[in-house]
């Protein structure tokens, strides 16, 4: 499977928030996309699962618009996790898993699809919650559902919003290396929005990083998570360490942007 977007633009009324986007991304590839809030990052990922429609531009997969996918066609491809789902239809555990199964279903689930459901749970560590109402559970809880959920449907191409976000750093951890090794072993291509810049470095081979709609650096996660790069998007000085020939980022002190210079603020 690949994904290319090109020139994909899109904007809410008179306000853009994606300029000339164009990536590409092989099977067996994890990418990350940061930056600021407002960026454009969540914006991106709607459109390529065409929750959203751009107002320019082309989504390919394997060389096929999505436009001229049916919907459920598209569905058993792409796989989206959305950053939150405040507002869940009361379900148990097990029935919100096996929604991610709907595109291969026929009139009725079959034991294959109750399998999947099992495995899912059993590789996220909440096969106990299997019969629990989902809105009984925490934010991380849910968070580990809706990635079930998502892995049940067995895309080629997984689209994360911010897929750590409701959980704690032991859990943040757990659920990427299940991701890695997920789209290592089943050749699946994937993309994750995400805030943590030290979580990108360390499980993305490739690292998108936006400003204002547009692309503003590309490239393996050294060459993009510069003290440079951030400073200039996010307007923080940071130090830069290695570690297994990653980077790490230490944040020091945000900046006050003063035309093209960037000055510290020192706080006592």
């Amino acid at each position: 499977m690949k994904l290319k977007v090109k020139d994909v633009e899109f904007s809410y009324g008179s306000v853009q928030v994606l300029k000339d986007v164009s990536i590409e991304l092989a099977a067996s590839e994890m990418l990350s996309v940061v930056g600021p809030n407002g960026a454009g990052k969540s914006t991106l990922l709607r459109c390529i699962d065409r929750i959203l429609k751009p107002q320019r531009g082309d989504i390919l997969l394997d060389g096929r618009d999505i436009k001229e996918m049916h919907l459920m066609e598209l569905a058993r491809k792409v796989g989206y996790i959305p950053q939150s789902s405040a507002q869940v239809f009361p379900a148990t555990v097990f029935d919100t898993v096996l929604m991610g199964r709907r595109p291969h279903l026929g009139w009725k689930s079959s034991e294959e699809d109750t399998e999947k459901v099992l495995e899912t749970l059993q590789l996220l560590d909440i096969e106990d919650l299997a019969m629990r109402d989902i809105n009984e559970l925490s934010g991380g809880q849910q968070q580990k559902v809706f990635i079930a959920r998502a892995l049940t449907q067995e895309p080629e191409v997984l689209l994360l919003d911010e897929p750590t976000s409701n959980l704690d750093i032991r859990h943040q951890l757990e659920v990427m290396d299940i991701i890695k090794n997920i789209v290592r072993e089943k050749g699946i291509a994937a993309i994750m929005a995400i805030h943590d810049l030290n979580l990108a470095s360390r499980y993305a081979g490739r690292i998108i990083m936006m400003n204002g709609g547009k692309i503003f650096a590309a490239g393996n996660p050294a060459s993009v998570l510069t003290p440079e790069n951030i400073k200039h998007v996010y307007g923080v000085e940071v130090k830069v360490n290695n570690h297994d020939e990653r980077p790490y980022i230490v944040p020091i002190r945000p900046v006050r942007q003063c035309g093209d210079r960037a000055e510290s603020i020192e706080r006592n």
